[in-house]
């Protein structure tokens, strides 16, 4: 089994925050988020406790994938700003002790890249995958004077890296194998990129489509020795630097190198059930292939926390102490919380279990307030990805307060990179932080019980009570957490259970319409609670 470098010590008890930049401040008033945006609110994430932000794609770009279609690797999309604006961001956040992760598309690039302008008239050119005639399934016809086709990884115009084969077919001649000039070129070019990133003060990655490198590759076992070698090249050259993977399977991406990996909406064997059975409600962002499913934190009570811990404590159980799994409350690609049937009132009881699960918590933009996912929204940036999945509904500009432009931008509404949540009651960061009982004022509080008390962090035990309703369960062996997700009242009798506590004998250190009496659990419909032994 590789052995590699400990994670940064922050690592552990880190808050991630995640910004989609061209969305989050918009500086200049050209109705597009920028660097100097995100800059100018870091106050509000020191104050609500975030330790490290994660920030989608800021290369240049055509956007024809939001940013997901690199051009440049090594220079930034002029609508966010120049690289000195990126650096001082960076700078700005560290003083407050916040630290920056970038989006490495590592995957495939823009079609407008140079690497494949060049590629598509050179037949000798090995730095993409293309067959030399022909077009088989899946690859897309040469818009150059070279003939054959290339390999997409995702939209036609993101051609994929080559990275190799797995399996090797000698009718089939573009299946390069792993070892190829081609793959060891494109394996060199991502330490170039991630170097010059890294000396500019970033603290790491998050990796997009992670998974996807090397071709045809049964268990991703090429694909993982790829980042194995990457991960050890950072380990001596950058040892304070951290890999998040957009993988979707811990147990496969943690062990090849990662320092942590997302559960996902997507990616592994179950195609992201875990999270999906947590907060995908049918609403938002649906795949119709998924399954339908009752997913937990749902008024009706008719899903189980039983799928999310299952599949947690498999990956837990092949990780072990070598890393972690990251637990998102949303993401780009997949809805809000606040979606759908499922309201602000359903949201504080969401955030208690994500910030009590020893997991690393990922608050998306916005959630602290509970803003909404808007329905009904334009392609934009290539956002649709099928008849009910529109991404857009996720990344409308940050609300910040009660203006007509929201505080993100004095643009006029039509110049907004999306439009503003329409609904008259949107939430807004400068009136929740005057209401000690908003959510982001809760949310706040969690993050620091979870920053001031270890046993609540990724780090501490968990035993599970009860998988129904209420869910309940303790941390580090003191700290008894209930959460109950569903409309109607719930409860349980915990006296003698895991270790037989007194039922009078509890503090309140966070909670909302739970009561411990008389050796019950009793929480009303959205409750929740944080306990710990009385003194």
């Amino acid at each position: 089994m590789t052995t590699f470098r400990p994670a940064p010590a922050w690592l552990a008890d880190a808050v991630f925050y995640q910004i989609y930049p061209q969305s989050f401040a918009d500086s200049n008033g050209d109705g597009i988020g920028d660097f100097a945006g995100i800059t100018e609110h870091l106050d509000h994430l020191l104050w609500l406790g975030v330790d490290a932000v994660w920030l989608n794609p800021c290369f240049v770009s055509p956007f024809r994938d939001a940013g997901y279609d690199v051009a440049d690797y090594l220079d930034v999309a002029p609508r966010y700003g120049s690289t000195d604006d990126l650096v001082r961001l960076v700078d700005e956040a560290g003083r407050r002790g916040i630290r920056i992760l970038l989006d490495l598309v590592a995957g495939h690039t823009s079609d407008r890249h140079p690497w494949f302008r060049a590629a598509m008239d050179d037949p000798d050119d090995h730095r993409y995958i293309w067959t030399s005639e022909g077009r088989p399934e899946g690859f897309v016809a040469s818009p150059g004077t070279r003939p054959g086709a290339y390999l997409p990884n995702f939209f036609d115009s993101q051609p994929a890296l080559n990275f190799g084969y797995a399996r090797t077919d000698p009718a089939e001649p573009w299946r390069q194998p792993v070892d190829a000039e081609g793959p060891r070129a494109n394996r060199e070019a991502l330490r170039t990129i991630m170097d010059h990133w890294l000396r500019l003060g970033v603290s790491g990655f998050r990796v997009d489509m992670a998974a996807s490198l090397v071709k045809d590759d049964p268990g991703r076992v090429e694909t993982a020795r790829v980042w194995t070698g990457l991960r050890h090249w950072l380990d001596a050259a950058h040892p304070a630097a951290v890999l998040l993977s957009e993988w979707g399977e811990p147990e496969v991406s943690v062990p090849a190198g990662f320092h942590a990996d997302f559960f996902l909406q997507t990616g592994g064997p179950a195609d992201g059930l875990a999270l999906r059975s947590l907060w995908s409600n049918g609403e938002g962002t649906v795949n119709e292939v998924w399954d339908p499913l009752d997913c937990f934190f749902d008024a009706s009570g008719k899903g189980s926390p039983r799928t999310f811990v299952a599949a947690w404590r498999q990956a837990t159980a092949v990780i072990g102490d070598r890393g972690f799994i990251a637990l998102p409350t949303a993401n780009h690609d997949f809805s809000r919380l606040n979606c759908g049937p499922r309201g602000a009132e359903q949201l504080p009881a969401a955030f208690a279990f994500q910030l009590t699960w020893p997991t690393l918590p990922a608050i998306y933009y916005g959630d602290e307030i509970g803003m909404r996912y808007v329905p009904d929204l334009p392609d934009k940036e290539g956002s649709v990805l099928g008849p009910r999945y529109n991404r857009a509904g996720s990344r409308t500009p940050m609300q910040w307060d009660d203006s007509p432009g929201a505080g993100f931008s004095t643009a006029p509404a039509d110049r907004f990179y999306l439009p503003l949540d329409p609904s008259p009651d949107r939430p807004s960061v400068a009136a929740q932080r005057v209401d000690d009982t908003s959510l982001l004022h809760l949310v706040r509080r969690l993050i620091a019980l979870r920053a001031g008390t270890p046993e609540l962090g990724s780090g501490g035990s968990v035993e599970v009570l009860h998988e129904g309703w209420p869910f309940v369960y303790v941390r580090g062996g003191r700290y008894l957490v209930v959460v109950n997700p569903r409309r109607e009242e719930a409860g349980w009798r915990f006296e003698g259970a895991g270790r037989g506590w007194a039922p009078d004998g509890w503090e309140v250190l966070e909670a909302s319409g739970v009561a411990l009496d008389d050796g019950t659990v009793k929480a009303r419909g959205f409750g929740f609670g944080v306990f710990a032994p009385a003194r």
